[in-house]
């Protein structure tokens, strides 16, 4: 079932990512048209990251937790929590800028911040109040008694979340991270998100603290290890795309990926012959060959796989790169794409910088 929905919905946000980043480039700079775009853009790549978190999750398999900068990520969840926040309810923030460099999965960190903001929000929807979020880093050498688990000494990055609201009593905090365990009324949450954090800090070696009163708010502190430091800056987009003029095939049956693939392709300078069907596309492979420098396919078509169309066109052609693209395939992965003679293997949906560089790679070897 997961990987049903992630086909669809990956499809989907091919077109948003895809339509969303040409009208980014067309918006005069520094427009309030620009800035609402990348507001959908960063939206689109954060459903991207819990599309991709939903199937690890389904599969039980390990997730890619690479190393990051944490400050960046709660400030951009800060950012989109905040025009959400009722009029009763306002938050300060005060986010280091330090170089302290975890080991994490971005859509992790986006699920603990957005966990625990949304719970300070529920316990002040009734009275209003504020919520303080920080961050900074901190040394450990005794686990606090507040503590869920034990950590050994050394650096943290510290991220808390304190609200004024109605607060709790021993009875409560001692069941909060209790599966399903909620005290929201019927219909505003699962009693899943604290339970969640707990099993997340638990494989990254970190903890969480908690301190409440009745009538005087909550504090929850997480501490995450730092295992390095950098002084990398906040990653930009890269303005140098890179572009080419080759003849590229293009094949997907969905229409507006279709029609959103061309443009792409198009305005980064390649020619294009886009298809729908990948039995129009093989025909006009056999047709010519020779004109096509490259051919990038969908995997989940009627008729012919994007898989069984490259067997036949590596045949005609053995020398021709073809990337194979998919929103979620049960019957091929990238090992095996490798093996039918397929260069690269990419999972929808793909950015305009992600299929530029991954043409150029494919082209220049």
């Amino acid at each position: 079932m997961a990987g049903g929905i992630a086909h669809d919905f990956n499809n989907l946000l091919s077109i948003i990512l895809g339509y969303g980043e040409m009208a980014k480039e067309d918006a005069p700079p520094g427009t309030a048209y620009q800035k609402d775009i990348e507001a959908i853009l960063t939206g689109a790549n954060r459903a991207k990251e819990l599309v991709r978190q939903i199937l690890d999750f389904s599969r039980k398999s390990e997730l890619e937790r690479t190393p990051v900068r944490i400050q960046p990520l709660i400030k951009e969840e800060i950012k989109m929590l905040r025009s959400s926040l009722p009029s009763t309810i306002s938050m300060s923030e005060n986010i280091g800028s330090g170089c302290e460099v975890i080991l994490a999965d971005p859509a992790e960190i986006h699920q603990i911040v957005m966990n625990l903001c949304t719970n300070a929000l529920h316990a002040m929807e009734q009275t209003g109040g504020v919520i303080s979020v920080a961050s900074k880093p901190i040394f450990i050498e005794k686990i606090p008694q507040t503590s869920l688990f034990e950590v050994g000494s050394g650096e943290y990055i510290e991220f808390s979340v304190t609200d004024t609201g109605v607060g709790m009593g021993p009875d409560v905090i001692g069941k909060i991270f209790d599966p399903y365990f909620t005290t929201k009324r019927f219909g505003n949450g699962t009693g899943m998100g604290l339970s969640i954090i707990h099993g997340i800090l638990r494989e990254y070696g970190g903890t969480i603290c908690v301190e409440s009163r009745l009538g005087k708010g909550s504090t929850f502190r997480v501490h995450f290890p730092v295992v390095g430091t950098t002084d990398m800056q906040e990653i930009e987009e890269d303005k140098n795309i890179p572009s080419g003029n080759e003849n590229i095939l293009f094949i997907d049956d969905e229409k507006l990926i279709s029609e959103v693939g061309t443009e792409m392709l198009q305005r980064l300078g390649y020619k294009v012959t886009a298809k729908r069907s990948s039995i129009e596309a093989l025909k006009t492979f056999k047709n010519n060959p020779k004109k096509f420098d490259l051919v990038i396919t969908d995997q989940t078509m009627p008729n012919l796989s994007g898989s069984d169309l490259s067997r036949q066109m590596i045949q005609i052609k053995p020398d021709i790169p073809i990337i194979l693209c998919t929103g979620y395939s049960d019957s091929i992965n990238e090992y095996q794409a490798k093996v039918i003679g397929v260069k690269e293997f990419a999972l929808k949906p793909i950015t305009r910088n992600e299929i530029a560089k991954l043409i150029r790679k494919v082209l220049d070897d």
